[in-house]
């Protein structure tokens, strides 16, 4: 990928990306987790700021929920994030948001698709997984499972233990030719947990590198917590 700080570098030869954000935090109890404080800003800051740095990305396009449609413009331009080319409302479910997003992207060579619960995401994690996706056209980062898997049925009965050993859990950014993203969403939205799953649809090989155990997705006040020690870490704090 031609980097944004090369000259020939226009942007679309650069990522999209689209930040998902629209969902409605239920396992945060009254708490919207996506304007969460976290360190003095919104947690969806720290998510934005981490692509709006990286020089391999051209445009970002924000999903947020129609009821927070307008405090995310007022983060954009607060922000003062040059990147950011379109805040839109997104749908039921997350797919619907995606395609929304991508809907509003302008045609470039790559797509990123990142959880904008997210916020500890790093430089070295968008970098490697634009060379990760030079190989295949798709890429998506992962990290080892570490505890044991048991499939239950109904009843909560013990049907069996899965061999971990071939198991991954998988983060974001993931990572697609943006033709190849198009085709996925344009062929149908079933009801799937991430977009590799429609690319894996379509019959195209989808490869994994590795990513970070502290690139962790916000979903209870637990998690905020922890994103919050991880970040004073990194800030020395």
């Amino acid at each position: 990928m031609t980097s944004a700080s090369s000259p020939e570098g226009g942007s679309e030869e650069r990522a999209g990306v689209v930040i998902v954000a629209a969902g409605v935090s239920r396992r945060m109890g009254d708490l919207d987790k996506v304007f969460a404080p976290l360190l003095g800003k919104p947690l969806i800051a720290h998510t934005v700021s981490a692509f709006e740095e990286c020089p391999d990305v051209g445009q970002i396009v924000l999903v947020l929920h129609r009821d927070n449609l307008d405090r995310g413009r007022w983060l954009v331009e607060a922000e003062g994030w040059t990147k950011v080319t379109g805040v839109c409302p997104g749908g039921e479910r997350r797919q619907d948001s995606v395609k929304a997003g991508l809907d509003s992207l302008s045609p470039c060579r790559w797509v990123m698709v990142q959880d904008g619960a997210r916020p500890c995401v790093t430089q070295d994690i968008l970098h490697r997984s634009v060379k990760a996706a030079e190989r295949t056209g798709s890429a998506i980062p992962v990290v080892p499972v570490t505890d044991t898997i048991k499939s239950v049925d109904a009843d909560g009965a013990v049907l069996g233990t899965t061999a971990r050993e071939t198991l991954r859990a998988v983060q974001t950014p993931q990572v697609f030719r943006y033709d190849l993203l198009r085709s996925a969403y344009d062929g149908g939205l079933d009801d799937v947990t991430d977009d590799a799953s429609l690319v894996e649809k379509l019959g195209h090989s989808v490869r994994v590198f590795e990513g970070s155990p502290e690139n962790i997705k916000v979903t209870t006040p637990v998690d905020l917590l922890l994103a919050e020690a991880i970040l004073r870490s990194r800030a020395g704090a």
